[in-house]
């Protein structure tokens, strides 16, 4: 189902490409034209500590040089940290990237004591306790539509592969068989794609899959305007009793976990398919290798899991599904590691997106595009205006407490100031001017002492 967006952004638009002439006059006009009158002042925290960050799960070295060039600190890991390892050593850091498997839980966030944003590169954000990391003071950012078009190329071949057997066919010859068949081989052209979730990658799927002659039905929990020819269902039932394949793109909510279990498998057409690029938990595997060996289930692609491996190299077996062996030896099933995202240009993207993100929070305390958390700016404090600070202030969101903030700031002029609340948790930025060396380090301890401060910072 479509999670919640920026309403400033839209999924269906297309940027201008390369080379068109739109494309051209943008690029001109910015070659032209300053970006502002006065650069934005590099900002510092008031304490003047190296910042260090953790970064982990291979994520892009792009990622890493932003980070290197601002100059934190990083330590970056190929593989996933356990939560005994987080632990241990996330208590030296102040931010931390991850992908899918590394999980941030309450015990992990309590052992933060310098944690300040958390990064998930990648679109899900189920693996962080968002609400602790929130009531801590944290912001998360992940990057929801990077890797869109990788996951949607994916699920079209896909589509292909299991309508072919291509799999089976290319096993058994790399294994000296000569097998060539075409029974209960199909093309996809003419077929029936139903996609649960239009969203970005929904979205997408839906204008590549009608390129191949496919009809596309999509059922989302909310009213969109479909793309094409696309059409909404009213029903997640009719759209399993009406196509021949079924791709779900949902986020994992305790209302998805199981939403494809046995009710619904016996729902869809005989000789159907299913695709899984979404989250691990959304489809019952026990009651999908059931419907696969009773042959109700024609194919299947599947590309995450409940539980999975912490690195590459590790095993895929019972120990850690318990039908593991099982749904390995069934024909015609697609089993990949959770390489939906895995491509050069979203990984790229993604270290891009999410490493601005971060350190536009570190650098001026920008809260845009954080899952968890009031969204809060303000316009950069511009070079030479060396007079002022930037006070970033999270706290409980209760009555009296932008009175006691302002009561804290009337001796100084207060440049421009914006405050937004989320939940229990609120966030105030405000830009002061003439502040002395001796009153930043007064100002900061008295509004760190209210008594709803969750965090504050300064940054000048």
């Amino acid at each position: 189902m479509s999670v919640p967006i920026n309403i400033n952004s839209v999924g269906a638009s297309i940027s201008p490409q390369a080379g068109s002439p739109l494309h051209d006059l943008y690029a001109r006009r910015r070659a032209t034209e300053p970006t502002s009158i006065r650069a934005p002042k590099t900002l510092h925290p008031l304490e003047n500590e190296n910042l260090r960050l953790l970064i982990l799960e291979n994520i892009s070295q792009e990622a890493v040089a932003t980070f290197r060039s601002q100059g934190y600190h990083v330590d970056h890991f190929t593989k996933a940290f356990n939560e005994n390892e987080l632990v241990e050593k996330i208590g030296s850091y102040h931010g931390i990237g991850i992908r899918s498997k590394t999980k941030i839980t309450k015990r992990v966030l309590k052992a933060a004591s310098k944690l300040l944003v958390i990064g998930c590169f990648c679109i899900g954000t189920n693996q962080v306790d968002l609400d602790a990391a929130g009531q801590a003071g944290i912001p998360v950012f992940n990057s929801p539509f990077s890797n869109s078009r990788s996951v949607a190329e994916l699920v079209i071949s896909e589509l292909v592969a299991l309508s072919r057997q291509l799999f089976d066919r290319a096993y058994e010859l790399k294994t000296g068989v000569w097998n060539k068949q075409s029974k209960n081989c199909w093309e996809i052209r003419g077929k029936t794609l139903g996609i649960v979730g239009y969203g970005h990658i929904g979205s997408q799927l839906s204008v590549l899959a009608e390129a191949f002659g496919m009809r596309v039905l999509f059922h989302d929990v909310l009213n969109i305007m479909p793309l094409g020819q696309a059409r909404q269902v009213d029903s997640l039932e009719d759209l399993l009793r009406e196509s021949d394949f079924v791709t779900l793109h949902v986020p994992e909510l305790p209302e998805t976990i199981n939403m494809i279990s046995r009710d619904q498998l016996s729902q869809m057409k005989t000789g159907s398919y299913l695709i899984n690029n979404a989250r691990g938990k959304v489809v019952d595997i026990p009651a999908l290798i059931e419907a696969l060996q009773s042959k109700h289930i024609a194919g299947a692609a599947i590309d995450v899991f409940p539980n999975e491996p912490g690195a590459n190299g590790d095993p895929f077996g019972d120990q850690l599904n318990s039908w593991a062996t099982a749904l390995r030896s069934i024909p015609n099933v697609i089993l990949t590691p959770h390489i939906g995202g895995s491509t050069e240009e979203a990984q790229r993207m993604i270290g891009q997106e999410v490493a601005q993100a971060l350190t536009r929070y570190l650098g001026y305390g920008s809260t845009i595009a954080a899952v968890n958390f009031p969204e809060v700016d303000l316009r950069a404090i511009a070079a030479g205006q060396d007079n002022q600070i930037r006070v970033c202030h999270v706290h409980r969101n209760q009555p009296g407490v932008l009175k006691q903030i302002n009561d804290a700031l009337s001796p100084y002029n207060v440049e421009k100031q914006y405050s937004d609340s989320k939940g229990e948790v609120a966030y105030v930025m405000a830009d002061i001017a003439d502040v002395s060396p001796t009153d930043m380090v007064k100002l900061k301890d008295r509004i760190s002492s209210t008594d709803a401060n969750i965090l504050t910072r300064f940054l000048t």
